[in-house]
């Protein structure tokens, strides 16, 4: 009987949202409590959050459609159902003030850090029965919960797995093919990463149909003692000539999983951005 209770209330909760596309509090914490029990993971989202931006400062209290930027993230990550807990890390009183004010978890981390997945180290010390993390970007006021599941099921469906992130198709004619500020990334033939870069990648001096260029999205899925060791190792040449950290871990051999998405959310970096953000937010298309 306990173990036809375990499974059923397990599966119950994803019913639940498959024929109402909502996750009642309630449910969503039994659905927790009962999925940890069954399969000892415990998957954590973190938000880095800092206020020193160098082109838009204390940008993720920057008001947008009426909430902070950082509360568009926690709210739509708080729609993905794979995430037993949701916290932002950051280097600022101001910014965990505002997010314990709107119910959220702030950890405060050192503001000495040179990367954002040092800072994500940190705050899961604050979680030791963490098993995987998230690092879900406090900019991407639109991103996508499904796509934040499908991360989070990828690191429990390969134990093996040391890392997961994603990548949509950019059209060829696309300028930002060219844009340096864009990240792109070509894949092994198992979906593992083979390379990023801000380069145009591939080079086509010859036509190949069916082969996509991949605009990299800056959310990642860890293992829990892959990111504890990814930490200690020191930046790496290729990391250090593009300034992507991802790279430092596929020099030291680590696996990537890149799942290929249609979601094109956009991010907020300047001032414009966040105004053009919230154009969408005001439309039905983007409504939250």
């Amino acid at each position: 009987m306990r173990i036809w209770w375990r499974l059923n209330v397990c599966n119950f909760p994803q019913t639940v949202l498959a024929d109402t596309g909502e996750l009642s509090v309630g449910w969503r914490n039994l659905y927790h409590f009962v999925s940890q029990i069954a399969s000892n993971q415990y998957i954590i989202g973190v938000l880095p959050a800092r206020w020193g931006s160098t082109r838009f400062p204390g940008k993720p209290l920057h008001i947008i459609a009426g909430k902070t930027l950082i509360q568009h993230v926690w709210e739509r990550c708080q729609s993905a159902i794979r995430l037993s807990e949701i916290l932002v890390a950051t280097d600022d009183e101001r910014i965990a003030s505002a997010v314990e004010a709107f119910g959220g978890k702030a950890v405060m981390t050192s503001p000495d850090h040179p990367t954002g997945t040092d800072r994500l180290a940190e705050a899961i010390q604050a979680i030791p029965q963490a098993t995987h993390i998230l690092n879900i970007q406090g900019d991407e006021p639109l991103i996508d919960p499904a796509l934040i599941d499908e991360l989070a099921q990828a690191l429990i469906d390969e134990p093996a797995l040391h890392m997961v992130t994603a990548a949509n198709p950019l059209d060829p004619a696309d300028p930002a093919v060219a844009d340096p500020n864009v990240v792109k990334v070509v894949l092994k033939q198992n979906g593992h990463a083979l390379y990023f870069s801000r380069s145009p990648l591939p080079f086509f001096r010859n036509p190949v149909p069916g082969l996509q260029i991949l605009r990299h999205k800056g959310i990642y899925g860890y293992r829990r003692d892959f990111l504890e060791t990814f930490v200690t190792w020191p930046p790496s040449p290729l990391e250090q000539a593009e300034s992507l950290e991802q790279l430092r871990a596929l020099e030291n051999g680590a696996n990537i999983r890149v799942l290929i998405t249609d979601d094109t959310s956009p991010g907020v970096d300047t001032l414009e951005q966040a105004l053009a953000v919230e154009q969408l937010l005001s439309s039905l298309k983007f409504k939250i």
